[in-house]
């Protein structure tokens, strides 16, 4: 069904024609693959333990901005997150709250404070009628709100935190990688954000604190489940998580089972080790089905810094 979501979708092995990934999404509070094929769309749940492959054919094309599509039908480079050429990233940013070009929009915002890993933690901000998705969109091992209100509002909350308390609002998205295959305990996790959240507070009535802020009472909430990082690597980590997908190429094939999922990031099992699929790099790649226990013939990056080769077989 067009729009819809299917539990169990075989929407790969309809047809030669390929579908185009759009990404992945946590809405609905679980991983869900969007998909593409002329005027279908379609989304997957990515359920832990199921097995996983497909092959990328062509030529990979700008994704547009929008959701209309990129005019001239450029190629984009296989390592780009963002799939998109320079004018239509220069557009998608454009209208984006990140540019503040927004300052009017009349919805409720809320500031969250977001850790990933020790000694990562960020301040953000995201629309209160998206829930925590937002959180899960970035990897958010663990994160709590902290108050809410008008755009303009948590914006002011955010510049407060950087100049007062030193707390950036990005975090390199290689450094969460890095460490999430070995996460320290549940109650380390949570005392991260709950300090920084005490020293938060201790701003309201001084230092700028913008007083039309309603503060939100301290309430952690952690995705280690959720995401399927526990695992068989103890209480905080997937443990042997060892490489990742540097980019796609024509023809290549990645296969596994999965066992995990974090922001885009599918955790994938594989002959030789645990491998990092980031899904961004699958959008504008028509991409078919293929065997699941075929492994990774394209290039990857060793995480723990050994550079990168060709594939794992």
């Amino acid at each position: 069904m067009a729009g819809g979501t299917d539990r169990v979708w075989r929407g790969w092995e309809a047809g030669a024609v390929g579908w185009r990934c759009t990404g992945l999404r946590w809405g609905e509070g679980v991983p869900v693959l969007g998909w593409c094929r002329g005027g279908v769309v379609r989304g997957s749940v990515q359920a832990y333990g199921a097995e996983f492959g497909f092959r990328a054919v062509g030529e990979r094309g700008c994704v547009g901005a929008r959701g209309n599509v990129c005019p001239v039908g450029a190629a984009v480079p296989g390592r780009s997150t963002g799939a998109r050429c320079p004018e239509c990233a220069r557009l998608d940013r454009a209208h984006s709250v990140a540019a503040d070009t927004l300052a009017d929009d009349p919805r409720t915002y809320r500031v969250y404070l977001a850790w990933f890993g020790p000694g990562m933690v960020k301040v953000g901000i995201t629309a209160e009628e998206r829930g925590a998705a937002r959180l899960r969109e970035q990897g958010a091992v663990v994160f709590s709100w902290l108050g809410r209100g008008p755009l303009m509002t948590c914006r002011r909350t955010e510049e407060v935190l950087r100049a007062a308390l030193g707390v950036p609002d990005r975090i390199p998205y290689a450094r969460k990688r890095a460490v999430r295959g070995a996460l320290p305990g549940a109650q380390e996790r949570v005392d991260e954000v709950s300090g920084l959240y005490r020293r938060a507070a201790a701003l309201e009535g001084g230092s700028g604190w913008p007083e039309s802020l309603e503060r939100l009472p301290f309430e952690a909430v952690d995705h280690v489940a959720l995401f399927g990082l526990a695992g068989e690597g103890g209480e905080g980590g997937t443990g042997g998580v060892r490489w990742a997908v540097a980019e796609l190429v024509a023809g290549g094939v990645v296969g596994g089972r999965l066992v995990a999922a974090a922001g885009p990031d599918l955790h994938l099992a594989t002959a030789g080790g645990v491998v990092v699929l980031d899904t961004r790099l699958m959008t504008g790649w028509e991409l078919v089905a293929a065997d699941p226990r075929g492994g990774v013939g394209v290039p990857v990056v060793d995480l723990g810094g050994g550079g990168v080769q060709g594939g794992l077989f």
